[in-house]
């Protein structure tokens, strides 16, 4: 089984820009052949702005390293925040025991038992394994014309050890990324260790959060290293009541990449709503960092409710159809 799981692999790595290929004859959502707008490879860099996507966006679909690849080259996209599974499994990570009945139910003291077991796996995984296939990943991604400029894996939270926390870092710039990506920690003991160990690596943590966001929800984390960074969602920040362009005019420098959905404000109820249907001003926001030429990504993330016929890749498409027009719109 092993000598078949690894042949596998390499079977969808070497095949993977053959698949891509192959997407090239097929018609994008909007009726034109890839292959004429794109000569080949996706290409989200609009105006000096590069729109992106999170993995998490395609979650209702496969989700192996090469699927997410043929994701981005059908929406377009050429730049993402790639969450930790995917580039675990390719790199060889020990597999997940199962959870039945789904993600959100609670688990049972037998379950506990198999999770605690697979951490501890994960965590002596993780201390010894090199980053040729984190390397070999971030060529394949390239090479269809996309590049990976954030990592999420599960590896950089309280009971992660440091080897963990170094091996997120060097995961990270194996693939090409500049920041490693995680929720904001409630304990500033657990900021200013992430920031420290992201400084010896030179890697930046950007901090996301949901509608526990403010204007200084950062700052204690900001304050603690150069290194600590500020993965903004917008949508929540607009959710939780708020107007995302004064943030972001005086916290650019911090900010690594952001999240970008739209949401209804506070007062409305704060829906998530696809594009154009919400209080969040996107528009506003992409002509603002085209304006002010700021170079974080603005990262497609897909949470409203995908309409009855269509599904995750043609909604991920339409969202950046959507950037693309608020950025070469004059």
């Amino acid at each position: 089984m092993e000598n078949q799981e690894i042949s596998r692999r390499q079977f969808f790595g070497k095949s993977a820009l053959a698949l891509a290929g192959f997407s090239l004859l097929t018609e994008t959502a909007f009726g034109a052949p890839a292959y004429i707008k794109n000569l080949g490879k996706p290409n989200s860099l609009f105006n000096g702005v590069q729109v992106g996507a999170i993995t998490y966006s395609w979650r209702s679909m496969p989700g192996s390293a090469e699927n997410i690849l043929q994701y981005c080259i059908d929406c377009n996209v050429s730049a993402i925040e790639l969450m930790g599974p995917a580039a675990e499994e390719f790199a060889g990570a020990p597999a997940a025991p199962p959870r039945p009945g789904g993600p959100r139910q609670p688990l049972t003291d037998e379950q506990k038992a198999q999770m605690a077991e697979y951490q501890k796996k994960m965590a002596d995984w993780r201390s010894k394994v090199s980053m040729d296939k984190f390397t070999q990943l971030r060529k394949m991604y390239n090479k269809a014309g996309v590049s990976i400029y954030g990592f999420k894996p599960n590896a950089l939270g309280v009971n992660n050890t440091d080897a963990e926390v170094d091996y997120a870092m060097r995961a990270a710039k194996a693939l090409g990324a500049n920041q490693v990506t995680i929720e904001l920690p409630t304990s500033g003991d657990q900021t200013k260790r992430l920031g420290d160990i992201a400084a010896r690596n030179k890697v930046y943590v950007g901090y996301h959060g949901h509608t526990q966001q403010t204007p200084t929800w950062w700052d204690e984390a900001l304050g603690q290293s150069n290194y600590n960074a500020m993965n903004f969602d917008m949508g929540h920040y607009v959710a939780a009541g708020y107007d995302p362009i004064p943030l972001i005019k005086e916290k650019h420098q911090h900010i690594v990449s952001m999240h970008t959905k739209d949401r209804k404000n506070k007062e409305n109820g704060g829906a998530n709503l696809p594009w154009g249907e919400g209080d969040t001003p996107i528009v506003e926001v992409l002509q603002l960092m085209r304006k002010n030429k700021y170079k974080f990504p603005a990262t497609v993330e897909l949470e409203y409710e995908i309409p009855a016929g269509s599904d995750a890749v043609k909604e991920v498409a339409k969202c950046v159809e959507f950037a693309r027009k608020a950025l070469m719109t004059t």
